[in-house]
Order: C-alpha cells, then sequence, then structure tokens
C-alpha cells in the first residue's frame, strides 16, 4: 500500500534520516538540520508575522479604506477563521501526500494573498485577501511542526522545538512592533505591512527546495473533503457568531441559539462522517490516547491566553498610555524576551533530560499568574509592574506551546504524525479565535460602562460628551479630547484592557489543571522513521 522512494535524504546527510526512512542510517548532524529547517522557520516567521503586523495598522488601513468598526474586527478574524478552519486538513494531506510540495504550497498560496492584501481599495478585498493569507498560515504552522517531527527522534525534538517556538514567539509579539515602524514611517504606509514578507517567504520557498528533501510515501488514498467540509463549516459558524454576538445581537438571543445550534450540529455530523471514513481529517481514534485528548484541551485554553496578549497590549498602549504604534511595539519586549528564553532553554533541557512535563506544568503556573497580575493594571500603573508581569507571562506560554505538541506527537505512530501535531495546533488557533472575539466584545462593553462613569463623576457637561468618544464605539482621537475628559477614556481603556486580562487567567489555569493529569511518558530516542512495527508497539503501550 505504501513504498518510499530512496535516495532523498536531506544534502549531505544519509537518505534513512526522514520519514519513512530506515532505522539503520545514521542521524543527521546538527549543521544538516538546521541547513534544513533554516527555510522553514523563515517561512513560518513571514506567515506568522502577517498574522500579527496589521494589529497596530489597522485603525489607519480601516480610516483609508473607508471601513467600520465591523470591518476593523474582521480584517483580525477572517485570517483566524481561515487558519484554524484549513489546519486538520493541512496536517492531514501531510499525511498522504510530499510533505515538503505542501509547505511550498502553503508559502506561495501566502505570498499571493500578501501581494493582493496590499493593492487592496476596499474593506471588502482585504477581508477576502487575508481569507487567503490565513489558508497559507494554516499550511505553515502545521507543517513546520510535521516535518520537524519527521527528521528527528523524540529525543532530540525538544531542542529544535525550541526554535520553533521561539521564532512563533518572536513573530507573534513582534509583528505589532515591526508593523507600527512601517505605518509610522511616511514613505513606506500600512500597505508594506503585506508586501514586507513576500520576499522572505519567496527566499525561503528557494532554501526549502535545496535544503528539505524528505523521503515521500506513495499512498493511493482518497481525501476526506467531506470531513473537511463539515469541520470547516462548524468552526467557521462558531467564529462569525462570537464575533458579532453583543455588537450586532445579543450574546442571549435567537440568532445564537441558532448558529451555536447549528455549529453543534455540524460538528456531530463530522464526527458521524469521520467514524465512517477511510482516512479521516482527524482520527476520531487519537482521541482514546488521554495525552493527546489532555493536551488538546490545554491547547485550547492556552490559545485564548496567547492570542489576547498580542491583539490586547497594543490597544493599551496607545489608547490608555498614549504612546506610539512604534513604541506600543517596543514596550512588549520583555513579553518576546520571556517567550524566546523560555522557549529556547526548556527545549535543550528537554533534549539532555528527555522529560517534559515539569516545563508544561510550571508554564501553566506562570502564565495563571501573569495573567492575573495584568489583570490589576491601569492606565498609570509603572511600567516597570508591566514589564515584569509581561516577562511572567511570556516564560510561561513559552514553556506550554511547543512541548504541547511535543508530548502529542511522541504518542503516535508515524503515519498518524500529521494529523495527532495538526489537532493540537488546531484547537490552540481555535481558542485563539473565538477569545479575540470574545474577549474583545467584552472589552468594548467595559470600555463603554467606565467611560459613562467617569464622565458621570464630571458632572453634567462632561456626560454630554459621551455621543462624540464613549458610546458610539469608535476608537476616539486622544489628542483631540480636553484633558479631563481624556483621562477619564484613557483609565476606561486601561480598565478595560485589564479585565480582558482579568478573565483570560482562568482559562491559563484550567489549562494548568488539565496538564497535571497528562501522563509524563520519556521522549523516544528513536526516529519517527524507525519501523512501523516498532511505532505500533509504542502507540499500544500507552
Amino acid at each position: 500500500m505504501a513504498t518510499t522512494t530512496p535516495d532523498t535524504g536531506v544534502r549531505g546527510a544519509p537518505s534513512g534520516t526522514g520519514a519513512g526512512g530506515t532505522a539503520e542510517t545514521a542521524p543527521m548532524t546538527h549543521r544538516q538540520i538546521m541547513e534544513a529547517l533554516s527555510g522553514l522557520l523563515l517561512g513560518m516567521f513571514v506567515a506568522i508575522l502577517s498574522s500579527t503586523i496589521v494589529s497596530n495598522a489597522l485603525p489607519q488601513i480601516i480610516t483609508d479604506l473607508g471601513g467600520g468598526q465591523s470591518a476593523y474586527t474582521w480584517v483580525v478574524t477572517a485570517a483566524l477563521l481561515a487558519m484554524t478552519a484549513t489546519t486538520p486538513l493541512w496536517g492531514k494531506l501531510a499525511d498522504l501526500f510530499s510533505k515538503k510540495l505542501l509547505v511550498q504550497i502553503a508559502l506561495i498560496v501566502y505570498v499571493a494573498g500578501s501581494i493582493v492584501a496590499g493593492l487592496s481599495q476596499s474593506t471588502g478585498m482585504l477581508i477576502a485577501c487575508r481569507v487567503v493569507q490565513g489558508i497559507g498560515v494554516g499550511g505553515l504552522t502545521a507543517l513546520s511542526q510535521i516535518i520537524l517531527a519527521a527528521m528527528i527522534s523524540p529525543r532530540e525534538r525538544g531542542r529544535y522545538s525550541g526554535y520553533l517556538g521561539a521564532t512563533f514567539a518572536v513573530a507573534t509579539v513582534g509583528g505589532p512592533l515591526l508593523g507600527g515602524v512601517i505605518t509610522d514611517t511616511d514613505w513606506l504606509g500600512w500597505r508594506w505591512c503585506f508586501y514586507v514578507g513576500v520576499p522572505f517567504a519567496i527566499i525561503a520557498l528557494l532554501v526549502l527546495q535545496k535544503t528539505l528533501k524528505l523521503p515521500v510515501v506513495k499512498r493511493e488514498v482518497k481525501v476526506d473533503w467531506s470531513g473537511a467540509f463539515f469541520i470547516s463549516a462548524a468552526v467557521s459558524l462558531l467564529l462569525v457568531w462570537v464575533t458579532f454576538a453583543g455588537d450586532k445581537y445579543d450574546w442571549m438571543s435567537w440568532q445564537t441559539a441558532a448558529m451555536v445550534g447549528g455549529s453543534v450540529l455540524l460538528g456531530a455530523v463530522f464526527v458521524l462522517v469521520e467514524s465512517r471514513a477511510s482516512e479521516p481529517i482527524i482520527p476520531l481514534r487519537l482521541f482514546r490516547n488521554r495525552t493527546i485528548t489532555l493536551a488538546s484541551l490545554a491547547s485550547l485554553f492556552v490559545g485564548v491566553a496567547m492570542f489576547a496578549g498580542t491583539v490586547f497590549f497594543s490597544q493599551y498602549f496607545q489608547l490608555a498610555r498614549n504612546e506610539s504604534p512604534t513604541m506600543s511595539g517596543v514596550l512588549t519586549i520583555p513579553m518576546i524576551a520571556g517567550l524566546f528564553v523560555s522557549s529556547t532553554v526548556s527545549g535543550l533541557i528537554i533534549t539532555k533530560t528527555g522529560r517534559w512535563k515539569a516545563w508544561l506544568v510550571s508554564g501553566g503556573a506562570l502564565a495563571t499568574a501573569g495573567l492575573g497580575l495584568l489583570g490589576t493594571m491601569r492606565y498609570d500603573t509603572p511600567y516597570w509592574h508591566l514589564a515584569l508581569y509581561m516577562a511572567v507571562l511570556g516564560l510561561g506560554l513559552g514553556m506550554m506551546m511547543q512541548n504541547l505538541v511535543l508530548c502529542t506527537q511522541n504518542q503516535v505512530a508515524p503515519s498518524d504524525l500529521g494529523a495527532a501535531s495538526s489537532v493540537v495546533t488546531f484547537f490552540r488557533s481555535l481558542g485563539g479565535a473565538v477569545g479575540v472575539s470574545a474577549l474583545g466584545a467584552v472589552m468594548a462593553h467595559r470600555v463603554t460602562d467606565y467611560v459613562r462613569d467617569g464622565l458621570a463623576e464630571l458632572g453634567p457637561k462632561a456626560a454630554g460628551a459621551m455621543g462624540q468618544g464613549g458610546g458610539s464605539g469608535a476608537i476616539p482621537d486622544m489628542d483631540a479630547l480636553p484633558a479631563p475628559i481624556r483621562t477619564v477614556m484613557e483609565s476606561a481603556y486601561g480598565h478595560g484592557v485589564a479585565d480582558v486580562f482579568l478573565y483570560s487567567a482562568p482559562f491559563a489555569l484550567i489549562a494548568f489543571l488539565v496538564t497535571l493529569f497528562i501522563k509524563e511518558v520519556a521522549l523516544k530516542s528513536h526516529g519517527d522513521s524507525a519501523s512501523k512495527a516498532e511505532s505500533g508497539k509504542e502507540k499500544a503501550a500507552v
């Protein structure tokens, strides 16, 4: 049923080091692995960058294109929706077709979406291009984990997962910084937020063509397109509901009942289809493994915390502390540093010891503490306090993100590697997408309440200014407001964003509690290229 194309090892390495090779060949050297990963890391960096680089540029983008608050939300949500919905499909395709070809296709899709997004003349066109970008990003985030696992044994994978996590962290949190610099530079402008990643993606494409050579397992199977449709439809309907609930209609309304009920129904149909498919997008049998189930659940809640930090910090610094787009990115450096350090260091130590659970548990505790501390901040909180809180959150997230994928990959046979890896990534993206939409709605509501209360304290004349800034849902121009009202608005946004972090803390706490029940299995020393018989024993032993 399956055959492996011979003599296709990584350049400079024995041919059997990739997935599907033989167990007898010598392992790849660190240099050979880094050469093979260089293009992959670069491609993933620019793809993830595209998800966050627009956050500081969005006010200017929406103003130039004549959009409203709904368009503002959808420019962010459309990319997250497409990334979340397509991740399981990319993962399953990786189990059936050439991983190298798939990651190149994902890069091409990303480049095409980025170029046209930069040429957008309307918000509708931009949102459509963001969907295309999201499809490419979904492929790159899923395939990067899968290709890493195809080349490196679980025991050694911790070290390189740290590099992957650090790249993901810097791109996720550094995007707003770069976007702010580009937006503040007169001779560039916001359109370069979409163009800037294109040349790097093309370079990544060329590097991958030269350095990444994985054996191709040829299998004559059918892609489960029905499963792909139903999971995409279920996730899309859920995210549409979360995006508009509390804005276009009440959380408790017939629209909510219809959309949530429809999403649950589509999810049930998906489960039915998957139970009967010969090659399901998400093999349901994977969830018989407690580690995979718990890791997926933890990833769902980690996603809420991770994306909340990257999206709402820019609003806090710009609106509550009156910083420029560039400075609002610079001020988040403590979180970037925490993510980078914990991802890299934990990966190196895990490689030496083979033990990973202590990092997961510690990461959950730190992420919960960081979010709880950030929930106490206000518009005038000393920055060194904020820097400490952000660093704690960054350290926690860095310990959890990649290690949840790592412990999952350690549980499955090579034939399920793509599907299992993408399941964890899917739940993390789903948590992030739902979290950003729901917490954004909560923040808007809380800010309105705080503005109303603050203006009421100033007296009837100040309360009359409510229609100009606080109650319309529009983002106010702080420089145009009188000093007392401006202080009220800054205080309202500072308190509103703090509430977002405070409401995120319980999700991180749930992720922490879930990791306590994950049973630690020492990382295997053999690669995924080991024999199927041995892989089957590992799977059955769990």
